[in-house]
């Protein structure tokens, strides 16, 4: 003789275990406020529903347990591109719309700990990226964010810490869609080296006394926004160990030019002396040092022709340096690459190993 037991489980407990379930099972929303998430750079927060990124090489990170990651982001231009770096190693590209949307940034991952990062390789002008939160699915967790970055370097400069055109080998030295590439910029390349918190004030064009467009780095190096004139950034909230100024190379080129819409503008009819180039320097780092009081501040050229054999501009900024009397402001130049157009990721990387050695003989990291 069989018998058959069967348990009668009461309705009320039935609903429970199914709420259980569904619970493990709901996405989990992660706002831009929240104290997992972590930023790199100047970013905007102008609710706690948003974050704004602006500058080239602006990042934000979260640590999570789970198999997949997304994040819900807008763009103003739809012209932004951004890697999505997956544990530090595996990247991919994307180009948020200028429709809210949600963008899956990794699914089928091993389930444990991970990492994700959105790291914007493109510059300002080709838009602001509004970031409203990361979504983990299937029961993912926010983990604590690492603990802030003991070491802090900070960058002003033109195409060339821009990445501009860094991974185009066409020739055409073109910077559109994802050829520009902060992240394989020397100035990225160095501070990840140092394991150092990474902020990046740069614009392809930019000058010190003048640019091909209208703004110069003097208008915008104390910018949050750097499209907006009133937003100000606060320098109280960072204080760098190091900063480094790659600047010149576009006034170099611009004020042998007295056609130019933006020579006129600066300039009038006559070309700028040395010394008002040397004091225009001199004052753009007591700018920075103002800032910063206690910040080594390298004064960097190169690597593209304004460093070539019998260019006058290193000779300029060695004595702005010299004329400051300062003992933490040092001089760097790199060597003029002598190929054409803008500097492509090796010649980043020699850019990086340079100041990368300099950092560690001069400033004993």
């Amino acid at each position: 003789m069989r018998y058959s037991i069967f348990f009668r489980v009461p309705s009320f407990l039935v609903l429970l275990l199914c709420l259980a379930s569904c619970a493990t099972q709901k996405s989990a929303s992660v706002a831009p406020q929240d104290a997992h998430v972590a930023y790199m750079g100047r970013v905007g927060k102008p609710s706690p529903e948003a974050a704004e990124l602006y500058w080239s090489g602006t990042s934000v990170k979260l640590n999570f347990e789970g198999t997949s990651v997304k994040a819900r982001l807008k763009d103003s231009t739809g012209k932004s591109y951004y890697n999505v770096i997956i544990d530090g190693d595996s990247i991919s590209i994307l180009q948020p719309d200028t429709e809210a949307k949600l963008y899956t940034l990794a699914s089928g991952l091993k389930p444990g700990k991970h990492t994700v990062e959105l790291f914007k390789r493109t510059e300002w002008d080709k838009g602001t990226t509004t970031f409203y939160g990361f979504e983990l699915e299937n029961g993912g967790k926010t983990l604590p964010a690492a603990a802030p970055k003991t070491r802090k370097i900070e960058f002003y400069g033109n195409s060339i810490t821009a990445g501009y055109a860094a991974e185009d080998y066409s020739g055409k030295d073109n910077p559109a869609g994802t050829n520009t590439n902060n992240y394989v910029s020397y100035a990225a390349l160095t501070t990840r080296f140092f394991d150092a918190d990474y902020t990046c004030i740069c614009k392809s064009g930019i000058g010190i006394t003048v640019s091909w467009e209208p703004l110069i780095m003097p208008e915008i190096y104390n910018r949050l926004n750097p499209s907006d004139s009133t937003s100000k950034w606060d320098f109280s909230q960072k204080q760098p160990d190091i900063v480094v100024i790659n600047l010149f190379q576009n006034d170099s080129w611009i004020v042998e030019q007295p056609q130019n819409a933006q020579f006129k503008r600066r300039f009038g009819t006559t070309k700028p002396s040395e010394e008002f180039l040397i004091t225009a320097y001199q004052n753009f780092v007591k700018n920075i040092r103002s800032k910063y009081p206690n910040a080594h501040i390298i004064a960097m050229l190169g690597n593209m022709d304004i460093t070539r054999a019998g260019s006058p501009w290193p000779g300029y900024v060695e004595k702005a340096v010299a004329g400051l009397q300062d003992q933490k402001v040092y001089n760097l130049f790199a060597p003029y690459k002598d190929t054409p157009g803008h500097p492509r990721v090796e010649e980043q990387q020699a850019m990086a190993n340079q100041l990368i050695k300099f950092i560690q003989e001069k400033l004993n990291w």
